[in-house]
């Protein structure tokens, strides 16, 4: 499925900024499933250095810094995407979960993976996260179908409700209220399973809400989306799915970085001199490419 994707990110400053450095994550990473056509970013106002490079995980980045006063900043990316991931293996060949995590816990050829089963800031290996997916991975059950479980429980356990958490809210209060968005139930997805030992990833992105007649309406804001990477072992590798939705990714979703938690690929990330109170405003758009 091919998309167009604009993501448009707009700050009001009630007083100028006088310099500026920001990070972006706004370039859709190229790989196996995914081919980025075009992607461009453009800023108003226009910055004196653009660095592009990849961070630690391997994604995009854009470095931008500005020393002209200014009071508003905008950023738009506009990219060109192709997704279609294969397929996931069938849920009963896959190793039992206790192997993969023995695998992650040994590293060596997997250190790559066992990055990804320590706890982060936002995710961290917490008890209660622990608790609450350890039902279901019974002993000896194949990774993916206790995966595949879990996603189908907290369907079932959690609501998808805007404005009742923020990137600050602890898995714990995900945990007792049982309602936010798809970065709430993507950390607490992941903090269960790294209390485990199991490595899972964040990945950012978008997904395409509006679905073709006659398919259900995927949850997610008119933002940046989140879902989980999870590590299946060597045979089978990563495979993402989606909590917020309880779906297999496969053409609804864009990925743009992964990371150990929404910290490390925050979309704009950036040091500003002055600019005092501020307004934020964020839209976008994700349409399939018509050929029109």
């Amino acid at each position: 499925m091919m998309y167009w994707v604009r993501h448009v990110t707009a700050y009001n400053y009630d007083q100028p900024v006088d310099l500026a450095a920001h990070l972006l994550h706004l370039k859709p990473r190229a790989l196996a499933g995914q081919r980025v056509l075009r992607a461009v970013i453009r800023c108003l106002p226009a910055p004196d250095h653009v660095t592009e490079t990849h961070d630690h995980f391997g994604n995009a980045a854009t470095r931008i810094f500005l020393s002209s006063a200014h009071t508003q900043f905008e950023v738009t990316s506009e990219a060109l995407v192709d997704v279609e991931f294969p397929p996931a293996p069938q849920a009963a060949w896959t190793l039992p979960w206790e192997q993969v995590a023995a695998m992650a816990a040994a590293g060596g050829a997997h250190a790559q993976a066992s990055e990804f089963a320590f706890g982060s800031a936002h995710a961290p290996a917490e008890p209660a996260a622990r608790d609450y997916v350890r039902p279901s991975f019974t002993p000896g059950r194949p990774i993916l179908e206790a995966l595949l479980d879990l996603l189908a429980r907290m369907a079932r356990d959690f609501s998808f409700q805007a404005g009742v958490t923020g990137i600050s809210t602890p898995v714990s209060e995900v945990l007792r209220t049982r309602r936010g968005v798809c970065q709430d139930f993507t950390h607490l997805m992941l903090a269960g399973m790294r209390g485990l030992g199991l490595p899972g990833r964040y990945v950012s992105g978008y997904i395409r809400t509006r679905p073709p007649p006659g398919q259900t309406r995927r949850r997610g804001a008119d933002q940046s989306h989140a879902w989980v990477s999870a590590w299946l072992g060597p045979d089978h590798g990563w495979v993402d799915m989606d909590p917020t939705n309880n779906i297999i990714v496969r053409d609804e979703h864009v990925v743009v970085a992964w990371g150990r938690d929404f910290a490390d690929i925050s979309p704009l990330r950036g040091v500003i001199l002055g600019g005092g109170a501020h307004q934020l405003d964020v839209s976008v758009d994700l349409e399939p490419e018509t050929g029109a």
